[in-house]
């Protein structure tokens, strides 16, 4: 039995999202490390904060907005990807072993 079916690529979302947390925390480290940053207090806090907890704060920044981008990457793949199908013939046989 014979049957026409319509197959269509599609991209991995798990690989792209977990590729834009990836370089979301390679942003941030960047960020952080890159700029040698003051020991004076916050203006605003009254606080002094080390290079872990900027680090932090940036993970907070950089890691949903490498999931974003690296999301709408995926979600634009998939839409101009997505149009190209094409149609296969595949053989379908029914197998009914009764033991």
């Amino acid at each position: 039995m014979d049957e026409n079916l319509t197959v269509r690529r599609a991209p991995k979302y798990g690989v792209f999202l977990a590729l834009g947390a990836a370089l979301g925390i390679v942003a941030a480290m960047v960020l952080t490390f890159s700029f040698s940053g003051t020991f004076d207090q916050s203006p605003n806090t009254g606080l002094v904060y080390d290079q872990g907890q900027v680090f932090g704060f940036l993970l907070l920044i950089c890691i949903p907005l490498g999931l974003a981008i690296m999301g709408g990457l995926a979600l634009i793949l998939d839409r101009t990807v997505g149009r190209r199908t094409r149609a296969v013939r595949v053989d379908h046989t029914v197998d009914h072993d009764v033991a």
